[in-house]
């Protein structure tokens, strides 16, 4: 228990820290000497105050940090004598001054200029500090950052009580406690800022990735007593390149440096390199050297995020300002194979380049990899990472060598995983080793296997690299989470009117994390906004959108240490944002009914992003964004992104891959007449994809009425017999299948719609999803989600149909009149699943009509109807 009358002198600092015990050592890490005054200013004053034995060390170079005061002990002390004279000293004043005195080193830092080693400094305090502790002393040691080796930091950190960070930044000062021994509070490891005479947790990930980020860069050491070529390598560019800055190396070494270590650590390849050698310098490699757990490349995700960013900043100084700063690490992809070689795994994971018997064996393996262990060194690794991070949440995300390469994005193949980042330190590292597992695992998952087979990856090396980013936004309460979130496209493919320029790009935006905007799990709906058009709503205009809105948030609850969908309303309440209404407007009719009734509290507030839009430069930033990458890319761009509004919208770049979309072309127009009774189905909805002009060789229909009497497991099965019909076999030169059903495809919810995995639908064609699930449910077309990456790198046309709308029109006469060929083609599967399940095999009939799709994605209007054998309309078939 913290005694009250011993005090660092700040009252707010000792509550920070859970007070100051007994015994306790305290090491002040700080950038410069001159940074420890401001603290060790009020401690020394304190303990002088109230009588206390002060000791001061006096033997380092710096000006005296307690000026003259008979009441201090001043002790100069010579290290040049020797490390066990200076050593035997310092033990016999401790040894004279007696139990429960105050004690002041100079700056430690200034030992290693006499005695020439780390670890001599280090035996000095793991000798002394246990001494202190037993006589319940308190002591103040100072020590300048980024100037020890793991052999000097490590022992003291694991010896001291406590250890505190601290930075000057801008005119402030801003602390971190690294180590607390036996202390804990939820906001104890935070960075916190002193303004004011005033302590403030920091919680905006905005200002603590700048501050952390403008300080020297952490050091992550492995144990090891030799450097091997990987290290020597990077210690030999440091050096070539700290040469150059002073003019003393060629050009041509620098180069020669620089394509050896963007070949070793961040990628192979040949279009990616291209790009690095335009945007990034040895330089920055060298910075993100600092931030590598383990050998081997970063992977394609890595690659992404800190190219783009480096695009951005070479094309107009601006970005520096406008970009949240990033301050990631990488966990290396060489780490992967050394987990799986250590945990017996390698072998059984071979067996997935036999295209025959891929699946055979994974799920095994999978539960393999989630029960492996880490070597003693990396585990030192990651949790030094973890100390950078204090308890900050953060992203463990995939980043594998083929992610998000030009031609293979892996959508939502690999698993990223939250960590809220709070309790314990052994709790918090453990969190994060199940996220590196979860990961692992999830490259011999289904949907990652059944993807890599179709692209014909199987043999394909690869590795899984990490990337460990710190979760963006501020804390609000006990919830976590940007004020904004999305994904964005330099290329829309949805131009839903026709004052939408495609090539102005597209955002699909979402409140909170961004989650919400990438996954396709229940029944709410996001912000698409066409960055040429931003108050043009897709649908029927302002009066659905209310309707339609976002009504739920992904958040990090921090007390529950969890990712959480919340209510908005719930979440406004528990946030109280004070920017909120640049977000949401309130609904005065709503309003003024709960007036009416009495009704004192009442949630009228609707997302629409009214004042994101008119009153701030999102909108222009994002715009300017996507088409700097993309001419950089030379490519359609796909981005993940968050903003936080501080002076303005600070955004932050979490991740750029190539977009796989084919632009739009005109095609033939659609015919101008075709008779109701030939008319498969009609709309003039969402119609997203590559125009085209096709025979439908197979039609699969899902019957919404039949469909919504099942059970739910009766749903799933319709679900896995979807799968087992997408893969039948077809008649030779027949390869067009149409799906054709009720609510969301993909949707995790069987009560939203038929819950398929995309691998059981890949070899699909057409998609259409009809709005008759339920009243209210409407399609919210999934641009940006991962399910969409998977259509458009499939090539697959996605319509949505509005039975009763002007322009939609299904035909359910057609359907329940039609020849279903699931009996033929899956015998056995029991009348309740064929009436559901309507299977139209036009190459297996001999006196059907030909179907025919003429989908215009520009005009936005799509029809399916039955042609005459020269492909016109037949206008007498019923």
């Amino acid at each position: 228990m913290a005694n009250r009358y011993l005090s660092t002198g700040l009252p707010e600092l000792d509550q920070i820290i859970g007070g100051v015990l007994a015994g306790d050592n305290i090491v002040w890490q700080v950038e410069e000497i001159e940074n420890f005054y401001p603290f060790v200013t009020p401690y020394y004053q304190k303990a002088l105050e109230r009588g206390k034995t002060l000791v001061y060390f006096r033997f380092a170079g710096h000006p005296p940090l307690i000026p003259s005061d008979e009441r201090v002990r001043v002790y100069e002390l010579h290290p040049g004598d020797g490390f066990e004279v200076f050593l035997s000293q310092v033990h016999d004043v401790i040894e004279r001054s007696g139990r429960g005195a105050y004690y002041v080193f100079d700056c430690l830092s200034d030992l290693v200029a006499d005695w020439y080693s780390d670890q001599m400094l280090a035996n000095f305090f793991m000798l002394t500090c246990p001494y202190l502790y037993d006589l319940e002393t308190v002591t103040y040691f100072p020590l300048i950052a980024n100037s020890h080796s793991f052999y000097a930091t490590s022992p003291i950190t694991e010896t001291t009580q406590i250890f505190i960070s601290v930075y000057h930044n801008r005119g402030n000062y801003y602390l971190r406690p690294m180590k607390a021994l036996h202390r804990y509070s939820a906001t104890m490891y935070m960075l916190h800022v002193w303004k004011d005479s005033r302590f403030k947790p920091v919680s905006q990930s905005v200002v603590i990735s700048e501050i952390l980020a403008a300080a020297p860069r952490p050091q992550l050491q492995s144990g090891g007593v030799h450097l091997d070529l990987w290290n020597r390598t990077f210690a030999e560019a440091k050096l070539a390149y700290q040469k150059s800055q002073k003019g003393l190396t060629s050009d041509g070494a620098i180069a020669e440096y620089f394509y050896r270590l963007l070949r070793m650590a961040i990628s192979r390849d040949r279009r990616m390199l291209e790009l690095c050698e335009k945007y990034l310098t040895l330089g920055d490699i060298l910075e993100i050297g600092e931030r590598i757990i383990g050998t081997g490349l970063i992977g394609g995700k890595s690659v992404g995020m800190l190219l783009s960013r480096a695009i951005l900043k070479k094309a107009d100084s601006r970005w520096n300002e406008i970009l949240e700063k990033h301050d990631s690490f990488f966990v290396a992809s060489d780490v992967f194979y050394t987990y799986l070689v250590k945990n017996g795994c390698w072998w059984g994971r071979e067996s997935i380049q036999n295209q025959e018997i891929f699946l055979k064996g994974a799920s095994e393996i999978r539960r393999q990899i989630l029960r492996g262990s880490f070597p003693d060194y990396l585990l030192k690794q990651f949790s030094d990472m973890l100390d950078y991070f204090g308890q900050s949440p953060i992203i463990v995300r995939s980043s594998s060598l083929l992610e998000d390469s030009f031609g293979h994005a892996f959508a939502g193949k690999y698993e990223s995983v939250f960590c809220a980042n709070q309790g314990p330190e052994g709790q918090r590292l453990e969190d994060f080793l199940s996220a590196i597992r979860a990961i692992y695992a999830s490259t011999m998952s289904e949907n990652a296997l059944q993807y890599r087979a179709r692209h014909d990856l199987l043999r394909q090396d690869e590795q899984m690299a990490l990337l460990v980013q710190r979760v963006s936004g501020s804390m609000r309460g006990n919830l976590f989470y940007p004020q904004l979130a999305g994904v964005g496209f330099s290329y829309n493919p949805y131009a839903w009117h026709e004052a939408i320029d495609p090539n102005a790009g597209v955002l699909r935006l979402v409140f909170g994390l961004g989650t919400r905007a990438v996954e396709r799990s229940d029944d709410d709906y996001t912000r698409l906004l066409a960055l040429n058009a931003p108050n043009r709503l897709p649908g029927e205009g302002a009066s659905d959108y209310k309707r339609y809105s976002q009504k739920k948030v992904d958040v990090l609850d921090l007390a529950a240490n969890l990712l959480l969908s919340n209510n908005l309303a719930e979440v406004v309440k528990l946030s109280r944002d004070p920017d909120f209404e640049l977000f949401a407007s309130r609904d005065p009719q709503i309003e003024r009914l709960a007036r009416e009734k009495g009704l004192k509290e009442v949630f009228s507030w609707t997302l629409d992003f009214a004042g994101v839009i008119s009153d701030t430069g999102f909108v222009s930033d994002m715009q300017a964004m996507l088409k700097t990458l993309h001419q950089a890319y030379q490519y359609p761009v796909d981005v993940e992104f968050t903003a936080n509004l501080l002076d303005t919208f600070r955004i932050n770049l979490v991740q750029c891959r190539p977009f796989q979309v084919q632009e739009g072309r005109a095609i033939e127009a659609l015919p101008s007449t075709i008779d109701r009774s030939a008319l498969v189905l009609s709309t003039e909805g969402a119609v997203i994809g590559r125009s085209r002009i096709c025979t439908v060789d197979r039609l699969i229909y899902v019957e919404p009425s039949r469909y919504a009497e099942l059970s739910e497991q009766k749903r799933y099965a319709v679900a896995r017999l979807i799968g087992d019909i997408s893969r039948l076999e077809m008649a030779e030169g027949a390869d067009t299948v149409m799906l054709i059903g009720p609510g969301r495809w993909g949707t995790t919810l069987p009560q939203l719609g038929v819950p398929v995995s995309f691998a059981e639908i890949n070899r699909v064609s057409i998609l259409c999803e009809v709005v008759a699930m339920r009243d209210g449910l409407v399609p919210d077309v999934s641009l940006g989600t991962h399910f969409f990456n998977d259509l458009v790198e499939t090539d697959m046309l996605y319509l949505a149909l509005f039975p009763g709308q002007s322009g939609n029109h299904l035909n359910d006469r057609f359907f329940a009149h039609s020849n279903n060929a699931i009996s033929r083609l899956l015998p056995g599967i029991g009348e309740e699943l064929s009436r559901v399940c309507i299977v139209i095999d036009i190459t297996g009939s001999l006196n059907h009509p030909p179907i025919r799709l003429h989908a215009d994605a520009l005009e936005q209007k799509a029809v399916c109807y039955l042609a005459q054998s020269n492909g016109s309309p037949d206008k007498s078939y019923d």
